[in-house]
């Protein structure tokens, strides 16, 4: 199989060996045998947030197919656990969360992907990070050959960050991890209003200031429209929906470095955080850039930070344009952007 049929970017080679687990232990099973042998391993989910090369991946791909939501603790202390399996999609877990009236999650609409890569890229959207909601993340640790769990502090999120992520071993074929998420539990509680709101385009749309709690069913509906707005929520039909979602990561640097009328927002001591998409307009590419009239990878209609499969791209073509935007970028405004996909087999 062609992981092109795997990824939302809809590019990528075949793979050597796929195999699709329907339990825990089939999971780590398939894992340890890859291991066992010697294989190169792609533990993949939904696909999102990957980029695969054209030769695709002489190795063993994993496939966690499992959709098991379980609600641990009923809030009767004062809060609410649910563990849902690592191959939950992440969006189908949100969607039962806002229609339980489980607050936290509402922010988090619209996100492509599995719940499972979550906490890896600790991912986050309109002032919202699942960091938020995370209470533990079960594990099976391939170095030490066993099942380990993380709580919150051991997790050490950062921004689209954490241990997770940062323990991965990088090799010719690309990034693979030391901890395989098996689940993930979530602790947060009944209401039937949302998190305070926090980011200024949400709160415009919801027509309220920032701070305030509106319902939960209502921030629902608000992000997936703006996600909507900007080709991130996936679409068959909508080939700026064929992407990787945000292709470059805020860049978090120090303040000087950024332009003056730049958005900046605090971060850590002595450094800002800014719009990438800001930095890829600001540098000259425009919604629909090309490298070229007849290039199959464009930006997104939509929005700057998005790159998008025009319907016959290959990976090679998203690279071309990767590398093009990111080194204008550094041209323009001596920032050079981090990509947030994970690269297989390819370098950007």
């Amino acid at each position: 199989m062609n992981l092109a049929a795997l990824t939302t970017l809809r590019v990528g080679g075949p793979a050597r060996e796929l195999r699709e687990t329907d339990s825990e232990a089939e999971l780590i099973d398939a894992v340890r045998t890859a291991d066992t042998d010697g294989a190169p391993l792609l533990v993949v989910g939904g696909g999102s947030n990957l980029l695969v090369a054209d030769e695709g991946f002489d190795g063993v791909v994993v496939r966690d197919r499992r959709e098991d939501v379980s609600l641990v603790n009923d809030g009767a202390c004062g809060g609410l656990s649910i563990t849902a399996a690592a191959g939950t999609p992440w969006d189908t877990l949100v969607a039962q969360a806002v229609a339980s009236k489980w607050s936290g999650f509402e922010a988090l609409s619209g996100i492509p992907g599995s719940t499972g890569a979550t906490p890896v890229q600790n991912v986050g959207a309109y002032g919202a990070e699942v960091k938020d909601i995370v209470a533990v993340v079960r594990t099976w640790d391939r170095e030490a050959g066993s099942v380990k769990t993380l709580p919150l502090v051991k997790a050490e999120f950062g921004y689209r960050d954490s241990m997770l992520k940062r323990t991965m071993t990088h090799g010719p074929w690309g990034p693979t991890p030391r901890y395989v998420v098996l689940e993930v539990t979530f602790h947060t509680r009944m209401a039937s209003l949302s998190a305070p709101v926090r980011y200024q385009q949400l709160a415009t749309a919801l027509g309220v200031e920032l701070g305030a709690r509106v319902p939960i069913t209502d921030v629902r509906e608000a992000v997936l429209a703006l996600r909507a707005s900007k080709g991130m929520v996936l679409d068959a039909a909508d080939h700026d929906t064929w992407s990787a979602g945000s292709f470059f990561t805020n860049p978090i640097v120090h303040a000087e470095a950024v332009p003056a009328d730049a958005p900046r927002y605090p971060a850590a001591e002595g450094l800002v955080k800014t719009s990438a998409a800001w930095l890829i307009e600001h540098a000259g590419f425009a919604r629909g850039f090309a490298v070229r009239d007849d290039a199959r990878a464009t930006l997104s209609t939509k929005h700057t930070l998005a790159l998008t499969n025009r319907g016959a791209a290959t990976a090679a073509d998203v690279v071309e344009l990767a590398r093009a935007v990111r080194d204008g970028v550094r041209d323009a405004f001596g920032i050079t952007l981090v990509p947030e996909p994970v690269a297989v087999g390819v370098e950007i």
